[in-house]
Order: C-alpha cells, then structure tokens, then sequence
C-alpha cells in the first residue's frame, strides 16, 4: 500500500558528498517518522539518522556533523544530505518509513522499507 523509492547512491572519493532521496507513494496513507539506515557486507543494519513528523532528528554518533536529514511532508520525501564521506560510510543505505494505511478494522501501523542504494566511498 506504501512503497519507498529510493535515488542518489553512487560512487565517490573520500571527503565527497551525496544527497539520497526517498519519495513514498501509495494510496491513502500518511508517514509518522522517516529514516536511513544502513548495512555493510557482514554487518548489521544499523540507523544512520531519523526526523519524525514534527522534525526532531537523531544521528547516529558517526554521521554527527557529516550528515543531515530533512523531509518535506507535503510530499512526502526524506533526504540525507551526506558531507566529508569517509570508506567505513560504504554500504547500502535503506529508506524507512512508519505509516498509517487504511485496515479493514480502521487505521493500520505498518513499517516500510525501501529498496536499498549502494554509497561506496573510495578511500
């Protein structure tokens, strides 16, 4: 019912940046709080930031000062503006959303994720 687009990975040199977007589409849903995560080869997938509906963010201790996330909820995107990449920010970077879809009893929490985008940072 809610589908997340991922767009912006790509390859770059250390201390380059990216911008990753993510759209949601679907039909009659809304979007509490958005994020990325990410998973390298051989690790967990682990939060790199997230905003909530409002705009309170988090960051993850080791995108502090690099990163930032952003949304726009009148259409419904979330992006993460990536600054002074470093090799160990390698990894396939993955939208999530916490949406309200219509139930058959009434309104329903569902989490969404996207498809993954590969950032490979070369050192």
């Amino acid at each position: 019912q809610v589908q997340l687009v991922e767009s912006g990975g790509g390859l770059v040199q250390a201390g380059g940046s990216l911008r990753l977007s993510c759209a949601a589409s679907g039909n009659s849903f809304s979007i509490n709080t958005m994020g990325w995560y990410r998973q390298a080869p051989g690790n967990q997938r682990e939060l790199v930031a997230g905003i909530t509906f409002d705009g309170v963010t988090n960051y993850a201790d080791s995108v502090k000062g690099r990163f930032t996330i952003s949304r726009d909820n009148a259409k419904n995107t979330v992006i993460l503006e990536m600054i002074n990449l470093k090799p160990e920010d390698t990894a396939v970077y993955l939208c999530n959303a916490d949406a309200i879809v219509p139930g058959s009893l009434g309104p329903e929490y569902v989490e969404v994720w996207g498809q993954g985008t590969l950032v490979t940072v070369s050192s």
